[in-house]
């Protein structure tokens, strides 16, 4: 097994995790079975109990791990499923290692970071790649190098080397060089010191690659090789392009996959980037235009919806079409009148409410579920957006006065969304909720039975995260007043049989929702069903074009 390691330098958030998953994109092109794993040094065991405007999105994989963003990046990049185990963090190694310790497996020995800790954190490594039946390992160091809570995962990674050997291990150091527009020039210095930084805890680059605003000149190229030791053909730089789908085919075009099967010692292979030229040419040249609003509370930090927004484009890239964002501000929809409605909605070609938890901006989510639903405008609502839709339709259509759900108001008298009794007895809320994927029984002659290419009927699988159900006792009434409840939870082990997994009204041009975030299984290559599809009725029902216009 070969082992890439992905470290960073002088700032935060320089797109460690993209330009990994670009390179993981790059050798699944050469036909090597690829795996990711991210490293965390926080002290929280997952990131699920991490607010969004701290760091981004939660992303839950099948196994019901919620990590971070990052392995969302990695699934889409790689088309494929990251196993348990691929995120970790520094309070998963400390708990493991204090367990050990209490259990006596250490066998009285004093614990310590060396070797302890490095050889459990070396364990965690192997054993993801393991599980994924991987050739080649990409582990991502998350934060910079200097860090302190860095520090023991640096040293384990440093004794890969002296473990796998020269030819199985590559380090690889993402930095950053400023422009200044004063003196009109590159300043390399950040660079050579954060590579001498790592090189003070015993690590020597590989390869080094600079995030710059542009394609950095020859001669700053030559500068860094010089500085940092590294050869100037494996320096590498990641500027700015238009879409991160670009960046795969730009680091290839500077023959970063060739230094890697130089550097381990791989077979020369011609890789197959045909879904990647797709990908861009259609994002750079669409036929079409749509605009989306997306109706949410944490409208100030997008990386709180990217995997939302990825699939967006996706769905765009599947009709050929670009996907504008517009953010609208539920807490605005809901403290302004109906002229706030009309200047945030009247011109979008469809109307998507996404996950979220907390009471704010819960009454502007219902004005805009109302809206889509009285106007004809193409919905498409997701975890909270169908619980939304529910609570909507309850109020306005089925004649429940002051329907909310439980999480928002403990005495609504129609709690229309409520805690199973399975959840009344949840104390902890780490790893609590309904998470991972889990079975839906789509109704036949649905939408979204259609959607998923089984217009007769059928199960799929889409992941979730959730605490809160549709409450049974109003299935009935709800759909007697019309609403189609298109999607059911399938008995499980005995556990969550009939509850709701999706919704829908018939005769409107598009309004679908879902309790599952089926946005975490959307890929560039394959688009998530409902947001294709959500994305096609916006374009139709707004400029009335069809696909093949």
């Amino acid at each position: 097994m070969k082992y890439i390691f992905v470290t960073g330098g002088v700032v935060s958030s320089l797109g460690k995790g993209v330009a990994s998953a670009s390179l993981g994109a790059l050798l699944r092109a050469r036909g090597y079975k690829v795996t990711a794993v991210k490293i965390d040094p926080y002290i929280n065991i997952d990131a699920g109990t991490m607010r969004p405007y701290e760091h981004g999105e939660v992303f839950v994989t099948a196994s019901g791990a919620e990590t971070d963003l990052d392995i969302g990046n990695y699934e889409r990049f790689l088309d494929l499923d990251i196993p348990p185990g691929s995120n970790i963090t520094t309070g998963q190694v400390y708990q493991e290692v204090i367990r050990k310790e209490r259990a006596g497996d250490y066998l009285s020995q004093t614990v310590q970071v060396i070797p302890h800790v490095t050889d459990e954190i070396k364990r965690r490594i192997r054993v993801a790649g393991e599980t994924a039946g991987a050739e080649i390992v990409l582990i991502e160091v998350g934060g910079t190098v200097g860090d302190i809570e860095s520090l023991p995962f640096l040293e384990a990674i440093r004794q890969f080397k002296f473990d796998e050997g020269d030819e199985n291990v590559l380090f690889l150091h993402l930095t950053l060089v400023p422009y200044l527009g004063t003196s009109n020039e590159f300043k390399t210095k950040p660079t050579q010191h954060s590579v001498a930084t790592l090189r003070s805890v015993g690590i020597s680059p590989d390869i080094v690659m600079v995030r710059s605003k542009e394609k950095l000149p020859p001669e700053i190229t030559r500068k860094i090789a010089l500085f940092t030791s590294v050869r100037e053909n494996r320096v590498f730089s990641s500027y700015d392009v238009g879409h991160v789908y670009e960046v795969p085919l730009a680091l290839e075009e500077q023959g970063l996959g060739k230094a890697v099967e130089d550097l381990l010692s791989l077979e020369r292979t011609i890789p197959n980037l045909g879904v990647w030229v797709e990908a861009v040419k259609t994002i750079k040249q669409p036929r079409r235009e749509v605009t989306i609003a997306i109706a949410g509370k944490y409208t100030e930090m997008p990386d709180a919806y990217l995997s939302m927004m990825e699939s967006l484009t996706h769905a765009g890239i599947a009709n050929d079409a670009r996907v504008n964002i517009r953010w609208v501000n539920a807490e605005e929809l809901a403290e302004g009148g109906e002229g706030e409605l009309e200047a945030q909605l009247g011109d979008v070609g469809g109307i998507l409410v996404p996950g979220g938890f907390g009471i704010r901006g819960i009454e502007g989510k219902v004005k805009a579920a109302e809206y889509a639903r009285t106007r004809g405008v193409p919905y498409l609502g997701i975890c909270l957006g169908m619980q939304i839709a529910v609570i909507e339709y309850a109020r306005h259509v089925a004649g429940l006065s002051g329907a909310n759900s439980a999480e928002f108001d403990a005495y609504a008298p129609h709690k229309v969304i409520d805690l199973m009794p399975e959840q009344l007895e949840v104390a902890g809320m780490g790893g609590t909720m309904r998470l991972g994927d889990w079975p839906m029984d789509l109704r036949g002659g649905t939408k979204i039975a259609e959607l998923y290419g089984v217009p007769q009927g059928g199960t799929v699988r889409e992941r979730h995260r959730h605490r809160y159900e549709v409450n049974p006792v109003y299935t009935e009434q709800l759909q007697t007043a019309g609403l189609t409840i298109s999607g059911v939870t399938p008995g499980v082990a005995g556990r969550g049989a009939g509850l709701v997994e999706s919704v829908e009204i018939a005769g409107h041009p598009f309004f679908v929702a879902l309790q599952a975030h089926p946005e975490f299984k959307s890929r560039p290559m394959r688009p998530s069903p409902p947001f294709a599809g959500f994305v096609k009725a916006s374009l139709e029902e707004r400029d009335g074009q069809t696909p093949e216009a």
